[in-house]
């Protein structure tokens, strides 16, 4: 079984350690020297304020030893402070001698400077060490590589140090972010989902709440990640789209609203508006039937109670209005699938086009980068103005890739549209009151009662399907009889995908 390199350099340490000290025991016996005391300090002496040195150096101050046996100065101290600690206690001699096994030293003045140029050069390693490290990823963060452990559905490549797709995981990850999407299961509800699906963490333990929360909102599954604050566009793979992960972002701001449990269910409860006073429509039970009624918490109102059948049936008409019936809906879809069509063979010009956008954009990122280090702009600005032109570019990017999908953006919007007026006559005959509800919300706005009728503001392009309201069927002959494949070109006048009338796909 391989052992992971973190415990390879624990191990390595501390052997480095038991071998010092047998090192420096065996010294301490050529040189007859009496040991009082073992300090062995698990600190970095890259900064002042280490606990064991601290002890140490207090002991020797109060007079209990005169010397200090150590491997190396670097050993002692790797920061100008704790440094010149002990050259001040040789220059008062409280401190009396200093013995190294491998460097040579004795309290005289040439004695004092090379210790001091051991100390400044174990600084210099340290301090250039780090700037290493910083430069080091600078550079990854050019080449798009986080440095450091991804979230879940992703793993790092020790061979290659590179960040890839956990085959595992990475497919739970999707679907966690595709469940959640749908707005039906709360963060609970979801998690219970995880946990039956077999996605814990690293540990092996189940998720957390407020793990899977950020996980939802981690910006990492889109291709890029934030740094101290800064966004960077990554090379690693992502995991979903963005238009998935927006619309994942919609539901949890939506969800992060407090909503208060009602023991009775009134269905439209919250959807409606008095058209006379614009008080909140509200509800309540009376005589085994639901009512609802103005608030009047607005000022006085005239307007009187409706049953919720009464209310239920204005809203299957509402409904309806923009509802597609089976003949209509198979038109639209096989006009769609025709642009589809054709839009696949004009994708290449486009595919260019956004390349060169691509191009420019990171050229605009380039210079932005050269005017920062240049001092030319404040950090405030870059830090602005490169997040706006990344989040431009990943949206560019998405748009290129579901432009290969689907042959041109607006194709498959629209096919969901025909799909969902085709679902509205399912949604108007049944009997799901909660269905009648959300669909409503999701065509129109501005939903008033007033006179104990519904008044609907319909939304584009629900607005301009209810205006074009359209027959059952497709089309008739001219004997008045249905045809089972209708034909466009018979009535023109109700042609929905004619060349010159296409309203629809606006």
């Amino acid at each position: 079984m391989p052992i992971p390199d973190e415990i390879l350099d624990e191990e390595r340490q501390i052997l480095s350690i038991e071998a010092q000290l047998a090192e420096l025991r065996e010294h301490a016996r050529k040189e007859s020297l009496a040991i009082l005391d073992e300090f062995v300090e698990a600190k970095t002496a890259k900064v002042p304020g280490r606990p064991v040195f601290n002890a140490m150096m207090e002991r020797i101050e109060r007079g209990e030893a005169a010397g200090i046996l150590a491997w190396h100065p670097d050993r002692l101290a790797r920061n100008s402070v704790d440094g010149g600690r002990i050259i001040y206690l040789l220059d008062t001699g409280k401190l009396a001698t200093l013995k190294f096994p491998t460097f040579w030293f004795e309290s005289t003045p040439q004695g004092k400077f090379m210790l001091n140029i051991a100390f400044g050069q174990s600084k210099y390693y340290v301090d250039n060490l780090s700037e290493n490290v910083r430069r080091g990823i600078r550079q990854k963060l050019r080449r798009g590589e986080f440095p450091g452990k991804p979230p879940i559905g992703y793993l790092n490549e020790p061979r290659l140090r590179t960040i890839v797709v956990d085959p595992e995981s990475a497919p739970l990850v999707r679907r966690m972010f595709e469940t959640y999407s749908a707005g039906r299961f709360t963060l609970k509800e979801v998690r219970k989902q995880l946990a039956s699906w077999g996605l814990v963490n690293r540990a092996g333990k189940a998720l957390a709440l407020g793990s899977i929360k950020r996980l939802l909102m981690h910006p990492f599954y889109v291709g890029q990640f934030y740094l101290k604050g800064e966004l960077y566009e990554g090379s690693h793979e992502p995991l979903i789209s963005r238009d998935l992960f927006e619309r994942v972002q919609e539901v949890m701001a939506r969800r992060g609203k407090v909503h208060t449990k009602r023991r009775e269910s009134f269905p439209f409860l919250g959807l409606l508006q008095c058209g006379e006073c614009g008080s909140a429509i509200t509800a309540e039970r009376q005589k085994g039937h639901h009512y609802y009624r103005c608030t009047k918490k607005l000022g006085p109102c005239t307007q009187r109670y409706i049953r919720e059948e009464a209310l239920a049936a204005q809203v299957r008409q509402a409904v309806q209005q923009v509802a597609l019936s089976d003949g209509w809906a198979e038109k639209m879809l096989g006009k769609i699938a025709e642009w589809k069509t054709e839009a696949a063979q004009t994708s290449a010009g486009f595919a260019q086009e956004s390349q060169a956008r691509l191009s420019a954009i990171q050229a605009k990122l380039d210079r932005l980068l050269d005017a920062h280090l240049d001092g030319a702009i404040t950090r405030e600005e870059y830090l602005g103005r490169k997040e706006k032109w990344l989040r431009e570019k990943s949206a560019l990017t998405d748009r290129m890739a579901e432009i290969r999908r689907n042959g041109n953006h607006w194709l498959e919007p629209l096919e969901n549209f025909i799909n969902a007026a085709h679902q509205a006559q399912i949604v108007a005959a049944g009997h799901d009151l909660e269905s009648l509800k959300d669909f409503l919300k999701r065509i129109g706005s501005n939903l008033r009662l007033s006179g104990q009728t519904l008044r609907v503001a319909y939304e584009n392009p629900w607005a301009i399907l209810a205006r074009h309201r359209l027959p059952a069927a497709p089309c008739a002959t001219q004997t008045g009889e249905t045809t089972t494949a209708p034909s466009l070109a018979r009535c023109p006048r109700l042609d929905p995908i004619g060349e010159n009338e296409k309203w629809w796909a606006r």
